[in-house]
C-alpha cells in the first residue's frame, strides 16, 4: 500500500507550501533590463563554485522539501544551462521520491545543444523566455548580448527532443516591446506551445521599475481579443499564477501573469531557494535564511528549519506594494531566485 502524501506546512495566511523554485547559478549571459541590467551587473559579479551549493548539497534540499509535500520543482538561475553537467543533476532529480513535475526555465540560448540530454535526463518541462521576436528589439532586451534565431533554434530542438507543449514568456515593457505582442502571437498560434505574456515587475532593486512603464494584462487581453477572439479558462489549481485562455478557432492557449495589477499573493504557495543556499518565503523578500550549514547535517535539520520558516510566514507585497510605508528598501534581485 503506497505511504499517503505528507501534509504541507502552512503559513501564518494558510497558505500550503507546494513548489520550489531552485537556482542552480546567479551567472546569466544575457543583461535583460527588467532583471539583470548591464549597467548595475558587471561582467564576473555573483558566485565561484565555491559559493554554489553542489549537486550533492541539492539533492539533500530537494529531498527535504519533498519530505514536506512539494511535488513541484522548477530548476532557475541566472541562466541556468550555464550550469556545467546540469543533466546530471536534473538526472539526480528525477529521481527523488515525491517529485512529481520537474521543470526548467532558460532564456533558449543555449538550448539546442542541451535540449536531448535534459529530455533524456528525465526534465518533464521547459519554460523558455522570449520577448521579441524582431532581432533588434530581440537584442535591445537582452542588453545587446542575444539573438532571436538561437531561441528560436532551441525551442525547435526542444520539440524535437520531445517536449511537446513549451510555455513561452514574454515580460512587457510599455515603449519596449509591447509592438511585438501580437507578432509572437500569430507565430505561436496553432503551434501547442503556450505564450504567456507578464507584466513589467519591481523585482529586485537594479531593473528601474517605473508603473508607467506596466502594460495592464487587461490591455494586452484587448489587443489580442480584438484579432483573434479569446474564452477564459478555469485556473486548474489553487496558486495557479496565468489566468489561461483559449482562442475561440481552437488556434491553443495563453496565459497573462498579472502580479502588478491583479496580485495574487493570498494564494501563493512557492518557496525559492537561491544558488547559494539562502530560502527566500517571497519573490520580493529582503534577506534570505541561511540553508548550507543545516545541509550538512541532514535533511531532517533541514525539515525542521523549512517548517519553522514557513510557517512564520506572512509575505504578501504585491498586495501591499500601494502602501509605501509597507514596502521594504531592500529586495532579492530576480536573478538571484529566478523569477
Amino acid at each position: 500500500m503506497a505511504r499517503p502524501a505528507p501534509m504541507p506546512p502552512t503559513d501564518r495566511l494558510g497558505r500550503p507550501l507546494h513548489d520550489l523554485r531552485l537556482s542552480v547559478i546567479d551567472a546569466c549571459n544575457f543583461r535583460c533590463g527588467y532583471c539583470m541590467p548591464a549597467d548595475r551587473v558587471p561582467d564576473g559579479h555573483g558566485l565561484d563554485a565555491a559559493g554554489r551549493m553542489d549537486f550533492d548539497e541539492i539533492e539533500v534540499l530537494v529531498r527535504a522539501f519533498a519530505r514536506l509535500g512539494v511535488r513541484k520543482l522548477r530548476l532557475t538561475g541566472g541562466e541556468p544551462l550555464l550550469r556545467r553537467d546540469l543533466a546530471s543533476l536534473v538526472a539526480r532529480l528525477a529521481r527523488v521520491p515525491g517529485i512529481e513535475e520537474l521543470a526548467l526555465t532558460t532564456n533558449g540560448s543555449l538550448l539546442a545543444r542541451h535540449a536531448r540530454a535534459l529530455r533524456d535526463a528525465g526534465l518533464h518541462r521547459l519554460t523558455v523566455s522570449l520577448d521579441a521576436l524582431d532581432p533588434a528589439c530581440f537584442a535591445a532586451m537582452s542588453g545587446g548580448r542575444g539573438r532571436v534565431d538561437d531561441v528560436l533554434a532551441g525551442i525547435a530542438a526542444a520539440q524535437a527532443a520531445g517536449f511537446a507543449s513549451l510555455k513561452l514568456n514574454c515580460v512587457v515593457q510599455r515603449g519596449a516591446n509591447d509592438d511585438q505582442v501580437l507578432p509572437l502571437v500569430e507565430r505561436f498560434r496553432h503551434s501547442g506551445h503556450v505564450l504567456r505574456f507578464i507584466e513589467y515587475m519591481d523585482v529586485g532593486t537594479c531593473n528601474g521599475w517605473r508603473m508607467d512603464r506596466v502594460v495592464p494584462s487587461a490591455e494586452l487581453h484587448a489587443r489580442i481579443h480584438a484579432r483573434w477572439p479569446l474564452r477564459a479558462l478555469e485556473r486548474r489549481y489553487r496558486g495557479e499564477v496565468a489566468a489561461r485562455h483559449v482562442f475561440e478557432d481552437g488556434a491553443g492557449e495563453i496565459g497573462f501573469v498579472s502580479s502588478v495589477s491583479a496580485p495574487f499573493c493570498g494564494d501563493c504557495h512557492r518557496a525559492r531557494v537561491a544558488a547559494d543556499g539562502s530560502f527566500y518565503t517571497c519573490l520580493f523578500a529582503g534577506s534570505g535564511q541561511p540553508l548550507r550549514p543545516l545541509i550538512a547535517q541532514g535533511e531532517g535539520r533541514v525539515v525542521e528549519e523549512l517548517i519553522a520558516s514557513w510557517t512564520r510566514r506572512a509575505d504578501r507585497y504585491s498586495e501591499l506594494r500601494g502602501v509605501v510605508r509597507q514596502v521594504p528598501r531592500r529586495r532579492v534581485e530576480m536573478f538571484l531566485v529566478g523569477g
